[in-house]
């Protein structure tokens, strides 16, 4: 008995250890990091922006990231979201907005109440070439930079045609060694990255803390890779947890990088199917 008393104490130690550990550091996301990107209905915003957002609700959704207004004001728009519960957290505007017009895009941000705006399309000819990234480079650091005097937080969304080959890497490693870790943060697109023929979870590894934002959607098992054109047929896209993308690696290395925001986004023809799908994935994540 003596014996087992003897080692009561480091026993307690041990299950202290473990109840206390930190789940970041065990790839556990919190669903208050959670969101929807509110593009993935864009069809049924067309029709019924009310009855959308109300829908958007009832999945149990809270946060959300903008891609437009759907015909309504900001200021409409704004409203609608107040009136559903819905908190918007960021938001893409155009690339042309973030080299011509920042004092509007820093505008709708307030309006919004936005921690985080980004560019999800830097337009190109038939490639992306180093001239296009490199006036991108500088567009973005600007960009960054004003925002960030405004509170507000750029980034730049992954679409496939950055990972082009460029020297012994790619343009999207021209694009990281380039810009401002200090205004100019990045939102991984996972399907895109896998669609370029990356593996999304050595990217996040790679460039870690530059990663902010996430777009999450599977990609479906057979979906031709590795092309930089940043084009797919959107019933492509599967809920998270499914087909060929491998996610608990993924996510254990967000939550290591530290992303801040988790949206899922569905593109599909089945995303009012489908989307309640992922946001049950999401929250059931253990490991």
């Amino acid at each position: 008995m003596t014996s087992h008393l003897r080692l009561l104490p480091f026993i307690m130690a041990i299950a202290a250890s473990l109840l206390f550990t930190n789940p970041g550091q065990a790839g556990e996301i919190s669903p208050k990091k959670m969101g929807l990107q509110l593009y993935s209905l864009r069809n049924q915003f067309a029709k019924d922006v009310p009855g959308t957002m109300a829908e958007i609700k009832s999945w149990g959704v809270n946060n959300v990231e903008l891609a437009g207004t759907y015909g309504l004001s900001t200021e409409q728009f704004k409203a609608q979201l107040d009136a559903h519960g819905l908190r918007p957290i960021s938001a893409h505007y155009g690339y042309d907005q973030f080299r011509t017009n920042l004092d509007w895009i820093i505008s709708d941000a307030k309006m919004l109440g936005l921690k985080y705006v980004g560019c999800a399309w830097v337009p190109h000819g038939a490639t992306f070439d180093e001239p296009t990234c490199r006036e991108a480079i500088a567009t973005f650091n600007h960009a960054g930079q004003v925002l960030a005097e405004h509170g507000l937080k750029f980034f730049s969304h992954t679409h496939g045609y950055e990972f082009a080959p460029y020297k012994d890497g790619t343009f999207f490693d021209l694009l990281m060694a380039q810009t401002d870790p200090k205004y100019v943060s990045f939102e991984m697109d996972i399907f895109w990255v896998a669609h370029a023929g990356q593996d999304p979870t050595r990217l996040m590894e790679k460039y870690g803390s530059r990663w902010k934002l996430m777009h999450l959607k599977g990609m479906k098992e057979g979906t031709p890779t590795g092309f930089y054109t940043g084009q797919s047929d959107p019933n492509n896209d599967t809920p998270v947890g499914q087909g060929k993308i491998s996610f608990p690696p993924l996510f254990k290395a967000a939550a290591k990088a530290g992303v801040q925001w988790y949206f899922i986004e569905d593109e599909s023809d089945r995303c009012e199917q489908q989307i309640p799908v992922s946001l049950k994935y999401m929250r059931d994540l253990r490991w």
